[in-house]
């Protein structure tokens, strides 16, 4: 856990892990659609508490959550995971 997933200042110092990765872009790309984390909870039928639960690493969503998440985002599953393996990448170059 990294505390605040809003950049990778935090998590430079470690690897930074695939859920890390995912909590980032789930946060960005909610903030980019001007979605409320109850917004978010309401659109994919979760609870606030766990949407922000799961932005700072908390939980680890399963498959079936990541999917409603990603339909809620209006966005391909597999595009949002492209985006967590880009960003974890980015973070640990050479790995």
């Amino acid at each position: 856990m990294f505390g605040s997933p809003d950049s990778l200042h935090s998590v430079k110092m470690r690897r930074l892990e695939m859920s890390d990765a995912f909590a980032l872009v789930l946060r960005r790309q909610r903030e980019a659609r001007g979605f409320s984390q109850e917004v978010l909870a309401e659109k994919s039928d979760l609870h606030p508490t766990y949407i922000g639960m799961l932005e700072r690493c908390l939980r680890n969503p399963t498959l079936n959550v990541t999917k409603k998440l990603a339909n809620a985002l209006g966005m391909p599953l597999s595009k949002l995971i492209a985006e967590a393996e880009a960003a974890q990448q980015k973070s640990n170059p050479g790995k």
